[in-house]
């Protein structure tokens, strides 16, 4: 699986309640939902992300309360994926549990200007810079967890399998 986007580039410990506010959260619908993400670190962000574009931020992505509407807001919005110096444990778990790639790569943060056109190779982790030519090193994503992401998230993985008899 390879992932291209244009990059839009937020800072250390965006929580929760910044990628999705709380006064959101009586919604579950995921398109509602991609409308109002990020609105309170970047107001313009829902109306201007493009489908396949990657968040890039810095450490502690995701931290704050345990609410899977953030994740499925950024993934509903159609960003491809998110890269990040380091995660929150219980963001990191519900985005593959909904299906959003997220890569580990601490040193990219530095390195990337916002509009930067990035691709992301997640059966190796290579990150490659398409604006400047420069190359990183994220953490790959093990198999099994590709096929959580490639099925769409935990739930429908475990249907596909129970379908299949496994």
């Amino acid at each position: 699986m390879k992932l291209q986007g244009k990059v839009w580039k937020f800072g250390n410990d965006v929580d929760t309640d910044l990628i999705i506010a709380a006064r959101y959260l009586n919604s579950s619908d995921p398109a509602e939902l991609a409308r109002h993400c990020m609105e309170d670190a970047d107001p313009r962000f829902a109306s201007r992300v493009q489908p396949g574009d990657i968040i890039v931020a810095a450490k502690n992505f995701g931290c704050g309360s345990s609410r899977e509407h953030a994740p499925i807001a950024i993934k509903a919005a159609g960003v491809s994926c998110v890269v990040a110096k380091s995660f929150a444990r219980i963001f990191y778990r519900n985005a593959f549990n909904i299906g959003l790639p997220i890569f580990e790569c601490p040193e990219i943060i530095d390195e990337l200007k916002e509009g930067d056109t990035i691709t992301v190779d997640a059966a190796t982790g290579a990150i490659t810079n398409l604006t400047t030519g420069k190359k990183y090193q994220a953490a790959p994503i093990p198999d099994f967890m590709r096929q959580i992401i490639e099925a769409g998230g935990l739930i429908n993985y475990v249907k596909g399998r129970v379908k299949q008899g496994v």
